[in-house]
Order: structure tokens, then sequence, then C-alpha cells
């Protein structure tokens, strides 16, 4: 905020001059002139802008109102207006002000949360985890699942998907994981078969039901099929529900990539 000069000339001050000393752009004091807000009182025989101290002072105060967040019309009536309500004006601006804190406050809470999320992945306590995922769950796999895929696009796509979703909204996909999961031991009981109609539709139910965490193409998904087969973890969950269940599943992705012109043998992850 620009101080009130002392001392100041008889014949005025220059716009350079005025600029240094109230800490505002020359372009703004000619932009004031040209609009009426704050006119210099006196010419040079040349024609250049000269602020006088009482210039100064109204400057002054356009400064300070300006800082406080009150536009050019505003400050026009707070300064040249003799009824105007100037500190109902300051308690309007004060109320805008607060609004304005509480949304950058809510701004800031989202940053953090989107961080926490690409570091971390679950923004949720592990009890909560345990509460959501079943007992089976190990709190620690999303730490490791950031040490092998943080640098990819699907880890930041789920770590937005993350920042934004409440416990609620998360029990919400483990129900429809679950479901999926026994919709695919019974069709491997009913005898569903690979490249059916009955197993394309459970293919495409679970690149849905993936898409909770991110975008899952089908090249994708045949990758992601081998790993539930051959990672003895995701294995053990799938074949604890059913024997064998994880190859099941791994042929019935197979044969309906195949219908989609993908060969499961050269597949990548993109």
């Amino acid at each position: 905020m620009g101080s009130m000069p002392e001392g100041t000339d008889a014949e005025g001050l220059t716009v350079g001059q005025v600029s240094a000393r109230l800490g505002v752009t020359v372009r703004a004091l000619h932009h004031w002139d040209e609009i009426g807000l704050a006119r210099p009182s006196l010419r040079t025989a040349a024609g250049y802008r000269l602020y006088t101290a009482r210039d100064l002072e109204r400057l002054h105060r356009i400064v300070v109102y300006r800082e406080i967040g009150l536009g050019l019309d505003r400050i026009r009536a707070v300064l040249d207006d003799s009824t105007a309500d100037v500190p109902g004006a300051l308690r309007a601006q004060r109320t805008q002000v607060a609004e304005r804190i509480a949304r950058l406050q809510r701004l800031s809470a989202g940053l953090d949360r989107m961080i926490d999320a690409h570091e971390n992945g679950l923004l949720l306590t592990a009890e909560q985890q345990a509460a959501l995922f079943g007992p089976e769950w190990n709190p620690d796999w999303t730490a490791q699942a950031r040490k092998e895929y943080g640098d990819t696009a699907q880890w930041r796509q789920f770590a937005e998907r993350s920042a934004s979703r409440t416990p609620e909204e998360w029990q919400a996909v483990a129900e429809s994981v679950a479901d999926l999961d026994r919709a695919l031991a019974e069709a491997m009981d009913a005898g569903v078969t690979p490249g059916t109609p009955e197993a394309s539709h459970l293919v495409e139910r679970h690149r849905e039901v993936f898409a909770s965490y991110f975008p899952l193409t089908r090249q994708m998904q045949v990758c992601l099929a081998r790993r539930y087969e051959a990672d003895p973890g995701f294995a053990a969950h799938y074949d604890a529900l059913r024997p064998g269940l994880a190859t099941w599943f791994r042929r019935i992705v197979d044969a309906d990539a195949r219908a989609h012109g993908i060969d499961p043998d050269t597949a990548t992850w993109e």
C-alpha cells in the first residue's frame, strides 16, 4: 500500500514520480485519468500530467480501497457521492472477502486430498479399508501399487478418482466388485463357456466395474486377466471363490478379445 508523500513539490509530481511513490503502474494512472476517477490538476506546458498534494490524497484512497477489493465504480461512488454508505460498502466487501477465503480454503483442502491420493492411493484408514474390502485386504497393497505404477497414467487416473471419493462411494465400489465376483463364480458353476454371449456380458461387466479405478481397455483387460491367473495373491482370491476361477476368467477374457480382433498372446498394456 502506498504512503502519502511529504513535502510535495508545489509544481506537482509527474506520473513516474507518483507511480514510484504509491506503488501503482503508470498505465493504471493513465487509465484512472481517462475514466475520470483520478485526474491530475496540473499540466506542464508540454501537456504532461502533474499531480498536486490533493491529487495524491485521492490517489492514496483509491489505492487503499482497491487493495481491499473494491471495484473502480464502487470506489468512485465512495469518493464522490456524499450520501454513499461507506461503512455499508466496506461491510459488503468484507462479506465477499470472507466468501472468497472460504472458497480458497475448500480449494486448499481439495488440493491436499489430491496430493495425498497421488502419494498414497486410498484416502481411507486401515480400519476403513478392512471394513470395506474384507479381512483379506492388505492396506500395504496400495503402497506397493504406487511403487510399481506410480508413474503411469492409470495411477494418476486412480488417484483423481480416489481424491473425490467418499467412504460411502468406496462402499458402493466394494459391493459392485463383490457382486461381480459372485456372478463369475455362479457362471462358472453353470458351465458358461468362453465366447458365449453370457461370457462376453461378464467380460464387459468386469470392464465397467473396473472403471471405478481407471478406464480399462480390452488389451489391458487381457493383461490383467493373465495377472489374475499368474499372481499368487490374485489367484488365491479367485480360486477361494471357486477352484480354477482365475483360469476360467482368463479364458473368457481371451475369447472376448479375439472376438474384437485382439490377439491375447500379443496384447500389451495400452
